[in-house]
């Protein structure tokens, strides 16, 4: 199991109720790859792969606005988190990722 360390997390049922796209520039990033962002993604994401995000930061992120950040599982976005978050960025790790999400969204 992994451990939170210093990450902030959200879990599907928050982040459905919650407007990420608020007067405080909080936006939800999915870094899976473009394909699967295609095949299905949460309403207002944007689509950064995880490989653009992790070396290149500062070309997408600004260090004062917050980030709600998935993956498919979960495992990806929770190591990007603790990276971007050792880097002086606000970021929100979505709990179990896109399969999470859209498994409650079924129910």
């Amino acid at each position: 199991m992994y451990d939170s360390m210093d990450i902030n997390e959200i879990d599907q049922i928050r982040i459905t109720t919650t407007n990420t796209l608020t007067e405080n520039a909080r936006i939800l990033i999915d870094i899976r790859d473009k394909y699967e962002y295609i095949l299905g993604s949460i309403q207002n994401s944007v689509n950064i792969p995880y490989n653009y995000l992790a070396l290149m930061p500062e070309n997408y992120l600004n260090i004062k606005s917050i980030y709600y950040i998935y993956c498919d599982s979960g495992s990806k976005s929770r190591k990007l988190c603790l990276h971007l978050t050792q880097l002086g960025y606000h970021v929100v790790d979505l709990i179990g990722g896109y399969e999470n999400y859209h498994k409650s969204e079924k129910i």
